[in-house]
């Protein structure tokens, strides 16, 4: 028989979260059912669950940043036992037949990996995210937390941690690398301390100087405020790779013309509206601009035991669940340093 647990959940686009509670699925024979201790909270799951992306599965719970211990797992599970520490991402399934996926690149599923929440799960039903105290989830998508991480600050790095690290990697940061992250938030404060834990020569590109504390005591080399126009010009041609980290609309070409020859600046920040390239901010210097997903769950490991290795973990705020509301409008204003968690401790209701 399922399981009902509690959770928070969005019913419609312009209402606030409110408590509910959900059923979990059996645990299947390579199945592993956990216990949810924490839930990051993504920019994602505002845009997603305020229909700003498309159509939305009402009601829906969000949080695909889910850090906990294993309380049950199938017969034919070989990888995890009970009480191991545990992470769920973005993505709870694959078609696992398709080439994507057999190169162990199940984020870029040509059949459309199956998201965390909001996806349409294999027996039809739609999935719930880490706003809850369990989820059910497939051996092979799920993660294991090394022990040098504490589960709060490891939450966020399942989203947050592998959308930046995935780009930093694949497009070479490292010594002799000069790198801008674009955002001083939640997805940008992980790519400044990843950059600079993999040896680049980090910059950070934000709105204002409010924050530059922070930016270099995380690893940042410098710091520029882009509402200075001399930023643009001081720092032209300069970068090897721009890791654009913003959900909001900004002006593309500017931020192209300070990359250098071959340089390329990727998109990990995803707003809802439209953004124009000119062609001519590419051409002349063989620029590129591109776009990343999250990793592969090989990578997303690769990247937790990376953080456990060099000491790394979200700059967190853990809040009760009865404060998720006002953790989403503070997001909205970028008022947080740098990532919400949910302890979902607090999920249990009267």
């Amino acid at each position: 028989m399922s399981t009902t647990v509690n959770a928070y959940a969005a019913t419609a686009a312009d209402q606030p979260l409110a408590p509910t509670t959900i059923e979990r699925r059996d645990v299947g024979s390579r199945d592993v059912r956990i216990d949810i201790k924490f839930a990051g909270v993504c920019h994602s799951d505002i845009h997603t669950a305020r229909g700003e992306w498309g159509q939305v599965p009402y009601p829906l719970v969000v949080g695909h940043e889910i850090a906990g211990v294993v309380a049950e797992i199938g017969s034919e599970v070989t990888k995890y036992a009970v009480g191991d520490r545990v992470g769920v991402g973005c993505m709870v399934n694959s078609c696992g037949e398709c080439t994507q996926c057999l190169a162990g690149m199940e984020q870029y599923c040509l059949e459309g990996n199956i998201q965390t929440y909001a996806g349409v799960d294999r027996d039809g039903s739609t999935t719930q995210g880490g706003y809850s105290q369990q989820v059910v989830v497939t051996e092979k998508f799920v993660v294991r937390i090394p022990d040098g991480i504490e589960l709060d600050a490891a939450a966020p790095l399942l989203c947050a941690g592998i959308t930046t690290y995935s780009p930093l990697r694949h497009w070479g940061a490292g010594p002799g690398k000069k790198v801008a992250v674009v955002g001083m938030g939640g997805l940008g404060h992980m790519a400044v301390k990843l950059a600079h834990a993999m040896g680049a020569e980090v910059t950070v590109l934000s709105q204002s100087l409010k924050k530059q504390e922070d930016g270099v005591r995380l690893g940042a080399d410098h710091y520029f405020a882009t509402s200075d126009p001399t930023t643009f010009s001081d720092l032209a041609s300069s970068f090897d790779l721009i890791v654009n980290t913003v959900s909001a609309e900004i002006d593309l070409n500017a931020y192209l013309s300070l990359l250098a020859v071959d340089g390329t600046m990727v998109n990990v920040g995803a707003p809802p509206q439209p953004l124009p390239v000119q062609i001519f901010s590419l051409i002349p210097f063989r620029r590129s601009f591109a776009g990343s997903a999250i990793g592969s769950i090989a990578e997303t490991q690769e990247m937790l035991d990376f953080c456990a290795e060099h000491g790394l973990g979200a700059e967190i705020e853990v809040i009760a669940a009865d404060r998720i509301n006002e953790a989403w409008e503070r997001v909205l204003a970028s008022d947080v340093r740098y990532r919400f968690v949910i302890d979902t401790a607090t999920l249990a209701q009267d």
